[in-house]
């Protein structure tokens, strides 16, 4: 069970259910307030009543309607109103958050009464074990809760994304833009990923799993978005645990996609590149590169290559306008583009090697699926889709087998899709493990998209230049 986006209505319902139970908890906090119960349906002034009673200015309802502001003012006087009716402790705090208006209705029809503004109420005598126990516990709720809504923080490991991206890129990816996902795997080990943080242990228990949903989103995944998503191909944990991995996404649901000579092609159109794409390039040289030069010239992966005796050099990772730089340089004979030809076939690329016979450099057509899409079932369609169908589509009973589409037992003629998929590829493209190589990403594999780089380390940097000073706050295009 997952949604892309809820629709209007689905929205609207969830909306209007929301006001409703929270009217309902309002009208019985009110006649505890000495207040009218019915004010609690009436809109706005049901606010002004609420910031009476917890001992807030009236003027901070105008704060509900400034982005941002409001989520935290909404949190505070929600907060507040736990206290006035004397829920103090943070674990009351944190399940009032993670599980309002429902809370708050439990709240309102116990055995509560109210004691007075929250803001003029004396802070409840706590022992320092408990001060701290309840600090740690809702510091940890708060850090979880604004990683699974806003904004998580990831490390680059690895080169694929070089030079837009770089090893040791700390970044904030946002997760509202394209909606946070409900959790999957509820029980697990707070602030963990998959595993226990240095162990190979398992951080969470698999016998629980709930359907998943993603909520309202700012915006959908758009050709050239840096998304950060969970590995498909990572079967041994739940989706919503496996690693993550981040690239960019070159084709959306309905597109054609072709690449001729490491260009990307979608429906015929040549698209534009990312300004920092690297590739692989033969430097000819008869003279040693020290390590510094290429440092210069922000070149991190390079190896000496001899394509014959007479023809020595480099092989570099890097961009085509460094490229053009270092062909300038005297004692570099050439800089030349590796690509691979157009009848090399590469026996692990996606989807079949034996039925499309690609490589990285001269790939498809490949149509992305996507909702509603439907297909007829033949050999060519099980060998580019079935692997995808089988494999992320959830279904109950299905089984590819003898060039057939097994579904519940019964072969079928046609499918169509479920899910909307993206491909997605590196920046690096010749040192990028991405779609072309293990397929599609489902949109429910989608965790967020990458806003902007916070912090930045060089490995190989002394102790004053680790630090990548000109990357920090950078955003991410």
């Amino acid at each position: 069970m997952y949604f892309n986006d809820f629709s209007l209505a689905s929205f609207l319902i969830i909306v209007l259910g929301w006001y409703i139970l929270q009217a309902i908890a309002y009208y019985k906090f009110f006649e505890k307030a000495d207040k009218p119960g019915w004010i609690g349906f009436v809109p706005f002034y049901n606010y002004i009543v609420h910031l009476d009673i917890v001992g807030r200015p009236r003027w901070w309802l105008a704060l509900l309607f400034v982005p941002v502001v409001n989520f935290f003012i909404a949190l505070t006087i929600h907060l507040d109103l736990l206290k006035s009716f004397g829920r103090y402790s943070y674990f009351d705090q944190a399940v009032g958050v993670a599980f309002a208006p429902f809370y708050m209705l439990y709240i309102a029809f116990a055995n509560t009464r109210y004691l007075g503004k929250a803001t003029e109420m004396p802070k409840k005598v706590r022992t320092i074990g408990q001060e701290w126990f309840e600090a740690i516990v809702f510091a940890v709720f708060a850090a979880t809760f604004i990683r699974w809504v806003f904004m998580e923080a990831y490390v680059i490991p690895t080169p694929s994304m070089e030079r837009s991206l770089l090893v040791g890129d700390f970044l904030f990816v946002s997760k509202i833009n394209y909606g946070p996902r409900t959790p999957k795997t509820p029980l697990q080990i707070p602030l963990t990923h998959a595993k226990i943080w240095g162990t190979e242990a398992q951080s969470y228990v698999s016998w629980l799993e709930l359907p998943q949903l993603r909520l309202p989103s700012l915006d959908k995944v758009r050709r050239n978005d840096v998304v950060v998503f969970n590995y498909p191909p990572e079967f041994e944990h739940p989706k919503d645990l496996r690693t993550h991995y981040i690239k960019r996404c070159v084709a959306i649901p309905g597109d054609v996609l072709e690449i001729k000579k490491g260009q990307v092609y979608i429906d015929g159109v040549v698209q534009e590149n990312p300004e920092l794409m690297q590739f692989k390039y033969f430097v000819e040289t008869d003279q040693v590169i020290r390590d510094r030069i290429f440092r210069d010239y922000n070149i991190w992966e390079f190896r000496p290559y001899a394509t014959s005796a007479d023809s020595r050099g480099y092989v570099v990772m890097t961009t085509g306008e460094v490229a053009k730089e270092l062909e300038k340089l005297e004692f570099i004979k050439s800089v030349k583009p590796i690509f691979a030809e157009p009848d090399f076939v590469e026996s692990r690329i996606f989807p079949d090697a034996r039925y499309f016979p690609w490589n990285a450099d001269y790939y498809g057509p490949l149509e992305i699926p996507g909702v509603g899409m439907t297909i007829d079932i033949t050999e060519e369609s099980l060998a580019k889709y079935g692997s995808t169908i089988e494999d992320y589509e959830e279904l109950d009973d299905i089984e590819v087998k003898d060039n057939q589409l097994i579904i519940d037992g019964k072969p079928v003629s046609q499918y169509t899709f479920r899910k909307d998929y993206y491909f997605m590829m590196g920046d690096n493209r010749h040192n990028s493990e991405d779609s072309r190589y293990w397929g599609f990403v489902p949109a429910d594999f989608v965790v967020g998209e990458a806003s902007f780089i916070w912090m930045s380390f060089d490995d190989s940097g002394s102790f004053f230049s680790k630090i990548r000073w000109n990357r920090l706050f950078n955003g991410i295009n």
